[in-house]
């Protein structure tokens, strides 16, 4: 017979869970305070979202019970704020949880070693949506470039280069991946939100996402539309083929109609039409959605109508 877990059962492993991926902070040089929350201000452009799902409510039943015990991570800004570095989703839930305070640790740092921290202590979340992802490696990279900047030398875009390169290969050994999966991930912050939050929402797989993103925002936009045509998203052949089309002087929506309503490999039984056979039979006005409806309507009249000559 399977145990269900009490609520201070589940409470206390969410704690536990939370206390084996936190900061490691010195004992001795590190001096916990404890710090009203209102005093507290988000990281400017962070790019981690915190959004009340379950794993909130779980943060939240657990802080409620005992407490935040890991620290925030906060830095000293020059109008005397304090800036969260590590700890947003803390906050939010000792909120919820209708605590006032927070225990947290302040250290001096610059702008670039605050990025890299914020970046490096959320990347230990397993569950990090593609955007953010995407955002916190450009972000990481972006002040990384300037910490390995030489100011000695003439900049003739040499050193520039080789400090990029560096350190793309040094985030991706911090995470365990390759340098191209890392430059792949950053690829993705040129893609429009909406495109964006479809690649988050696993409506457009990653591969296809990054071809996609050398797409201009116009051409992207016509991707939605055509997605939402032929009711189908692109493959990575597909994407790839766009993405040609859109290099070689520019990919129009009869092209991305035509693509993406071709039928694929596994999807014999899938029925596609070409715009042009559609679209002389509705007003101009009409967008796909309502063509769609129009046509399935139709086909049910007709089917209903096919029936009741069957049985006469």
């Amino acid at each position: 017979m399977k145990t269900i877990p009490t609520p201070a059962v589940t409470a206390f492993k969410e704690v536990k869970k939370m206390s084996n991926n936190i900061e490691k902070y010195d004992a001795e040089a590190d001096k916990v305070q404890h710090i009203p929350i209102s005093e507290l201000k988000p990281f400017e452009g962070h790019p981690f979202k915190v959004v009340d799902d379950e794993a909130m409510l779980r943060t939240t039943e657990s802080i409620a019970q005992f407490g935040v015990l890991t620290p925030l991570l906060v830095r000293s800004l020059d109008d005397g704020s304090l800036q969260i570095i590590s700890g947003h989703r803390r906050v939010h839930a000792a909120e919820a949880a209708g605590l006032s305070e927070v225990p947290v640790i302040i250290r001096d740092m610059t702008d670039d070693e605050a990025v890299v921290l914020m970046v490096d202590s959320n990347l230990q979340r397993e569950n990090s949506l593609p955007s953010e992802r995407a955002f916190a490696y450009k972000m990481k990279l972006e002040a990384m470039k300037h910490q390995g900047e030489r100011t000695d030398l003439q900049n003739d875009g040499t050193s520039t280069q080789v400090a990029q390169k560096l350190s793309v290969e040094r985030i991706g050994d911090d995470v365990g991946v390759s340098k191209d999966t890392i430059r792949r991930y950053i690829r993705l912050t040129n893609l429009i939100p909406e495109l964006l939050d479809m690649v988050d929402q696993q409506k457009i797989s990653f591969n296809p996402a990054v071809e996609l993103s050398y797409l201009t925002p116009e051409e992207q936009q016509h991707v939605i539309e055509a997605m939402d045509y032929t009711q189908a998203s692109p493959s990575l052949s597909q994407a790839m083929r766009l993405k040609k089309l859109s290099q070689e002087g520019g990919c129009t929506l009869e092209d991305m109609y035509d693509i993406l309503g071709e039928v694929k490999k596994g999807d014999l039984e899938r029925v596609a039409f070409k715009s042009e056979q559609l679209r002389k039979y509705f007003p101009k006005s009409y967008t796909p959605r309502q063509m769609q409806d129009t046509i399935i309507k139709l086909l049910e009249q007709w089917h209903k109508k096919r029936q009741r000559g069957q049985e006469l």
